[in-house]
């Protein structure tokens, strides 16, 4: 028999509900509707404040201080008022030191950009196979790749700022300011020891530390600090392709006292070194891209070190050699 028909029943708000719930035959109850809420003052501030924090936080962010105070001009950007005479040329430019880095076009003269840091003071500039290394006033140590002039890397070395000042100094505070600039600058020369074969990088030489560093990525490869009562001594340190020769002047003693001896510290950035006995007041003459002149005086006399072989040559036009093993060296370089 058919089932009897049902009245619709109107649901809440009055609006009756055209659905039905199959399994009872009832009505289901109808979907609830209500006017969209006006927007006031108390449901903005949340939202306004929101959109402020983060318009300052953009703000920020795109106003924030540059790392290391770094500034690249293109031409017309900055004149260089160089604070030494050093120029260096490299491939179609001519790199020169003024507050920062300046390179001109070698073919017209003409400026095509500048590196400047805030607050620091270029001193010296080497090259590292593509790429220029300068020093800093400030300690810091940046290798630029002029083609392009990418700034590469920034590194800090511990306590060279304070001996490019040479503010310790006994005769420190008689100085003029011409003084003082033109020994950091010559001091900043001696720091920086470029080397250029197979993997280029630089060594950074003061008397309390010397580091080494790839150039390729910045990495740090070495670095050592002398005995305690001796100090490295950068304006005698030389390099040659592959090396690093930094002289070790004592003048502490050993547990017996003893004077400690001098010596000279050899670096290769693969990680090889080397350890030479010498007299405090040595001397190191670069020869060629491998060979180092030893001058240590009258009784011992000169050597000559080959910093590809990690040896002593025998000595050119000298009765002893030192090294029995050692071939004789037949070509000797002109001193």
């Amino acid at each position: 028999m058919p089932e009897p028909l049902r009245r619709r029943r109107p649901g809440r708000c009055g609006v009756v509900s055209s659905k039905t719930d199959r399994s009872s035959g009832r009505y289901a109850p109808p979907v609830s509707w209500k006017p969209l809420r006006a927007l006031t003052r108390r449901s903005v501030l949340p939202a306004l404040a929101a959109m402020l924090v983060l318009g300052a936080g953009a703000a920020a962010h795109a106003n924030r201080p540059v790392p290391f105070g770094d500034r690249m001009a293109t031409p017309g950007g900055a004149d260089a008022s160089p604070v030494s005479a050093q120029t260096l040329n490299t491939g179609t430019l001519e790199l020169k030191v003024g507050p920062g880095l300046e390179a001109y076009d070698r073919a017209t003269g003409r400026p095509a950009w500048s590196y400047r840091r805030e607050g620091a003071t270029a001193l010296y500039l080497a090259m590292a196979g593509e790429s220029a290394v300068v020093v800093w006033d400030d300690g810091m140590v940046t290798s630029v790749r002029p083609s392009d002039h990418e700034v590469r890397w920034h590194r800090a070395v511990p306590g060279l700022s304070d001996w490019l000042s040479g503010d310790g100094d006994p005769d420190a505070a008689t100085r003029t300011d011409t003084e003082r600039r033109e020994i950091a600058v010559q001091r900043a020369a001696a720091a920086l020891q470029p080397v250029i074969e197979d993997e280029p990088g630089v060594a950074v030489v003061t008397p309390a530390l010397t580091m080494v560093f790839r150039d390729r990525d910045g990495d740090l490869r070495f670095n050592s600090r002398p005995l305690g009562g001796c100090s490295y001594d950068p304006l005698r340190a030389v390099h040659t392709d592959d090396a690093v020769l930094v002289p070790r002047t004592c003048t502490g003693t050993n547990s017996s006292g003893h004077p400690l001896p001098g010596g000279i510290t050899g670096i290769r950035l693969d990680g090889q070194g080397w350890q030479l006995n010498a007299g405090p007041q040595v001397l190191l003459k670069s020869l060629d891209g491998h060979q180092v002149a030893i001058d240590d005086g009258p009784i011992v006399g000169r050597r000559v070190f080959d910093t590809r072989k990690g040896a002593l040559e025998p000595l050119c036009g000298g009765p002893t050699v030192p090294f029995a093993a050692l071939k004789p060296h037949t070509d000797c370089p002109a001193s």
